[in-house]
Order: structure tokens, then C-alpha cells, then sequence
């Protein structure tokens, strides 16, 4: 089981005075000390007009971290795919594979904020065939020769010849967990992503679902799954906690507000209790036993994704926390 981190949002909360420019460096410092560490991934997530400024420009971001990192893989997770030009978004993505020496995925998803999709001019009821079209049209594009795709959306596409072409084929990830989503995902890209507000038993019943659609139709090759939780590790199940808490809150009351399109003021108790009880915190045995559960329910063939970056907690904290995921858990599950 590999075990990677992130997702770097660069936002900026409330009681944070940093300028934008040091999140920015933070993320950077955060992307030499994964590097260092030896986990398996650093991840980017993209936003829009957020006022904390969630970041936006996925392609700049995975650039930069592939100038400061040698061996991590470095994806989106995920990037909006309806709100991109297609042609534009195989140029950067095979620059930034070059730039990185073939290390890039690609996570896509359908986007649902509607103020995004109006700002784009982007309907949203087109959201799943504009995927769709997109990562078909990307296929074509980083292939030998010209477009031949016929694309619904972007009719200038077909003929065009994209260069330079990536270092490789680069892996395609989809997001969602609604069955249709699940499925897409098996039968038209390299990998799915689970979101982290699937339980256990609902992620064995999506990847045996993936498995059985692959199985079923002969379809060949590797294909990824990656798991998404938030969590720290910390010197103790309290102090990891206290560490993460205020920016894991923060940040899911901004994905209330991102998914819901409207103001959420503040998270219920209720709710806050349920996010606790979602994440995984604590020491690295803590850390080590819950992930022993996902490696019994799914098998050692996953890529965890062990989301630990939390807006304001801290850099140094941060590091630390990476540290001691490359120190102390990662070698458990090699």
C-alpha cells in the first residue's frame, strides 16, 4: 500500500496574516519535505473565486512542485475538468510531465459549485459529458499524431497536433462516488479516487464494483485506487487532534459552502462530531491500525491519499506531521 499526502488548497483562513505568496512557499517547503520523506504523492485541489483564495491554478502549482521534488508522483485531486479547454489542458499537463520526468496524474471530476460554471459560461447540466468528452479528447491528443476525436464540445480540436507530447501515457484518475461516477471511472481511466466521505464499507463496495466491471469487460492494464482521508500524525491522539482541528473544520465548512452554493456560517455540533470521528489522527501506531483496516477491507494494492494538509495549522507542524509518515508508517507498509 503507498501512502501519499496533500491536497495543497493554499488557503488562507481568517486568522491567518500570512500573504498569499508564503502559503505558496509553505506548499513548496511541504513538497520537498514529501520528497524528502519518501512518500509516494503530493496532490494540488482546485477552486474558484474563493475569498480565502483557494487555489486555482493547478498546472502553475504541480510546475513548481515538480522543480522542487525528484521522485514523488504529483497529481490534481481534483481538477474540475467541464471549466477547462481541453486542448489546453493537454499542453500544460504534458509540459508539466516533461518538467516532472514522467510523474504526473491527472485527477479529473464534474465540478458541481454553480457559481464556478457561471463564471466559466459552462452549463452545468453538460458537467458529465463534458468529462467525458475531455478525457477522451486527452487521450487523442497525447497520442502520435494529429487529433481525430470529433468532440461535441470543442470543434476546432480535430486535426490539431498537440506538442510537445508527454513523456508517457499519463494516468487519468476520476473522482465521484455515485455509481455511474464509480463505473466511468473503471471502464475510461487509469485510476478512481475515493472520497474521503466514504466509509470503509461503502469504499469495498465501490472497488468490487470497479474490479467486476473490469473483470467482466477483459479490460487490460493497471488500474489505481486511491483512497482519500483527512488526518494527522502527531506525538499523541490529543495533541494530533488540537493541531488539525481548526483547519480541518474550517476546511469543511468551506466545502459546504463550495458543493451547497451557499453560506455556511458554521459547522453544527452534530456534524463536527461526525468529522472527528471520520478523520484518522494520533501516534503513528494509531495511525498505522486505522490504516490497517482499509489494507484488510481492500488489499495492498491501493494508493492512500492521507490528506494532512489543513489550512493555517502550520508549516513546521506540517512537516513534522510528514515526517513522521515517512518515518514511522510509510515502512509498515512497504
Amino acid at each position: 500500500m503507498e501512502i501519499g499526502t496533500g491536497l495543497f488548497t493554499c488557503q488562507r483562513r481568517p486568522d491567518d496574516d500570512r500573504p498569499m505568496a508564503e502559503l505558496y512557499d509553505e506548499m513548496l517547503t511541504l513538497g520537498r519535505a514529501i520528497d524528502d520523506a519518501g512518500l509516494a504523492s503530493a496532490w494540488v485541489s482546485e477552486h474558484h473565486f474563493m475569498e480565502d483564495g483557494y487555489l486555482s491554478g493547478t498546472m502553475p502549482a504541480l510546475g513548481a512542485l515538480a522543480a522542487v521534488t525528484e521522485n514523488v508522483e504529483i497529481g490534481t485531486c481534483i481538477a474540475l475538468a467541464p471549466l477547462y479547454d481541453p486542448i489546453r489542458l493537454a499542453e500544460d499537463t504534458a509540459t508539466v510531465d516533461l518538467l516532472s520526468g514522467g510523474r504526473t496524474t491527472l485527477g479529473l471530476a464534474i465540478g458541481s459549485n454553480p457559481r464556478e460554471f457561471d463564471a466559466f459560461e459552462v452549463p452545468r447540466d453538460e458537467r458529465v459529458e463534458r468529462l467525458a468528452d475531455t478525457v477522451e479528447l486527452l487521450r487523442d491528443a497525447w497520442s502520435a499524431g494529429p487529433v481525430e476525436h470529433e468532440s461535441s464540445f470543442h470543434e476546432g480540436a480535430t486535426g490539431v497536433d498537440i506538442t510537445p507530447k508527454p513523456s508517457r501515457d499519463v494516468p487519468i484518475m476520476l473522482g465521484g462516488a455515485a455509481k455511474p461516477a464509480v463505473r466511468r471511472a473503471a471502464r475510461t481511466a487509469d485510476a478512481w479516487c475515493a472520497p474521503s466521505s466514504l466509509s470503509i464499507g461503502g469504499l469495498k463496495k465501490r472497488v468490487d464494483d470497479i474490479r467486476n466491471v473490469r473483470e467482466s469487460e477483459g479490460l487490460d492494464g493497471d488500474f489505481t485506487i486511491y483512497v482519500l482521508q483527512h488526518g494527522f500524525v502527531g506525538e499523541s491522539k490529543q495533541e494530533a487532534w488540537d493541531t488539525m482541528k481548526d483547519g480541518y473544520l474550517y476546511l469543511q465548512r468551506r466545502y459546504a459552502e463550495i458543493f451547497s452554493g451557499d453560506a455556511v456560517p458554521e459547522l453544527p455540533p452534530e456534524r463536527r462530531q461526525e468529522l472527528k470521528e471520520q478523520a484518522i489522527f494520533g501516534t503513528p501506531e494509531q495511525v498505522i491500525d486505522e490504516l490497517e483496516q482499509y489494507r484488510e477491507a481492500l488489499g495492498d494494492d491501493i494508493h492512500f491519499i492521507f490528506r494532512t494538509y489543513h489550512p493555517g495549522t502550520g508549516t513546521d507542524e506540517m512537516v513534522d506531521c510528514i515526517d513522521r509518515l515517512g518515518d514511522d508508517v510509510v515502512p509498515h507498509f512497504a
